[in-house]
């Protein structure tokens, strides 16, 4: 009974109109690339005009101006009619003219079936690079060690009730985690241990060296090991906070309403770092083998419970406890310092000022799970090896073992130095969890109901920057 309520409610949704003639097997990605797309005349997809055509649907203007597309995607004001098409569904690429995406990756998208007026999803690939603000020793840098760091950066949004959330996250996460990055320049180019503070006066002699600030009578106190990976995760962590805070300050200036979910990949210095809020999935498949690198709705630790409990109702800690963590007991001497810590919503680590509350006793002294991180230089990878991002749109109707498998088809069937394979692979993937249209609805090769919603993928290949451009 379930399952012809859910047919005939697809069946509902992809009525409005007549499909056109698909292609003739739904899993090949050379069959399912768009019309291409008229010359870009902005960077950014423009919004099309109401009116602008008549196969496109009647538009107000605020809501074709409030429609938008990764920029990546160069769409023309007629490409951004045929991705809005709930009916057609042409599942959208980067053009293969002009640059590509860093590393070759590669990226597809598909709309809706109708559940949403527009597509929600959003995506971002950006090269950011970071200028230290300052030196460790406060004092101010000299031209000279003025190089900075350079991180490469993807991020897939899945907006709910409206797609606002999620443009507005695309546009600026990547920012929040460079400004988070800037205090770090000179510890992450330092292959010595992260100093435990900082000083708190500019030109603090020995600042690279943590050792004077941890005074005799804070010897008995044991101190954590704290790395250079786990501060680029609490950067990481603190950008996604204060981009949520951001939101919540601005939602109603810039009419932004409902939430997203957001998937994002950081690499920098070797490492790929992969942290997700919401329902998006990240895979990484090697050499056939699925290394899963996110999970939905992952259950806070323990720690994180006691410390949220803690920030929320500070009047059971009865003024003896803090909340927050430290990597060892702070002294009263470090008052005005600047010490690492993490709160509830961290798994990595951060600095921030010492003041006088941060010298109660701390309310949890247990360690928590990292965020996971995967080590570049640690492996040996061919073309072949690949990190999958995709939104919920692929996963509730993709398994990770069709995704391995879908990779295994569709590169083999390029040669190595390709670049445009991982398009081809990302196009295959979105097509595969669309489906093709029939009579009841979008429709999987095994006749199971296809996916309805907005599907994202980026396609990353292991290989890094410039191995197969």
């Amino acid at each position: 009974m379930l399952n012809r309520v859910r047919s005939a409610v697809a069946h509902l949704v992809s009525s409005g109109g007549a499909p056109p003639p698909r292609p003739k097997s739904p899993d090949l990605p050379n069959s399912t690339s768009a019309p291409p797309a008229d010359p870009p005349q902005a960077p950014r997809s423009p919004p099309a005009r109401a009116g602008s055509g008549s196969a496109a649907p009647a538009r107000t203007v605020e809501s074709r101006a409030s429609f938008c597309r990764p920029t990546f995607l160069q769409l023309s004001p007629g490409g951004l009619r045929r991705a809005d098409d709930h009916a057609g569904r042409a599942v959208q690429s980067p053009p293969d003219t002009g640059r590509r995406l860093p590393w070759s990756t590669g990226y597809a998208e598909v709309i809706n079936s109708g559940k949403s007026r527009h597509n929600e999803d959003q995506a971002c690939c950006e090269v950011v690079y970071v200028e230290g603000r300052r030196s460790v020793s406060g004092a101010p840098r000299e031209p000279s060690r003025g190089q900075g760091l350079c991180f490469y950066y993807w991020g897939l949004f899945d907006g709910h009730a409206g797609g606002r959330a999620a443009e507005m996250a695309s546009r600026l996460l990547h920012r929040h985690i460079r400004e988070q990055l800037k205090d770090l320049v000179e510890i992450l180019q330092d292959p010595s241990p992260p100093p435990l503070c900082l000083p708190s006066t500019p030109g603090a002699p020995g600042s690279s060296d943590s050792s004077h600030l941890v005074g005799p009578q804070s010897c008995w106190s044991s101190q954590k090991e704290v790395t250079h990976e786990s501060l680029v995760v609490g950067a990481i962590e603190n950008a996604f906070q204060f981009m949520d805070e951001q939101m919540a300050r601005e939602r109603h200036g810039h009419q932004v309403e409902g939430g997203c979910c957001a998937l994002v990949v950081v690499y920098l210095l070797g490492k790929v770092y992969v942290a997700n809020a919401g329902d998006s999935r990240a895979i990484i498949v090697r050499n056939g083998e699925i290394i899963p690198m996110s999970r939905e709705f992952t259950p806070e630790t323990e720690r994180q419970r006691l410390q949220m409990l803690g920030f929320l109702k500070p009047e059971l800690l009865g003024g003896e406890f803090t909340h927050l963590e430290f990597p060892r007991r702070v002294q009263p001497k470090e008052l005005g310092q600047r010490m690492l810590y993490r709160d509830q919503n961290m798994t990595g680590w951060a600095y921030k000022k010492i003041e006088l509350e941060d010298l109660r006793f701390p309310l949890v002294c247990g360690e928590g799970k990292k965020v996971r991180v995967y080590d570049l230089t640690q492996y040996e990878h061919c073309p072949d090896d690949v990190l999958v991002l995709g939104t919920d749109g692929l996963w509730d109707v993709t398994s990770d073992c069709e995704v391995a498998a879908t990779v295994d088809r569709v590169l083999s069937a390029y040669e190595p130095n390709d670049p445009s394979r991982y398009t081809a692979l990302a196009q295959a993937l979105v097509l595969g969890a669309r489906g093709t249209p029939r009579d009841r609805g979008w429709r999987l090769p095994n006749n199971k109901l296809g996916s309805g919603d907005d599907i994202s993928v980026f396609v990353i290949p292991l290989g890094g920057p410039g191995s197969y451009s």
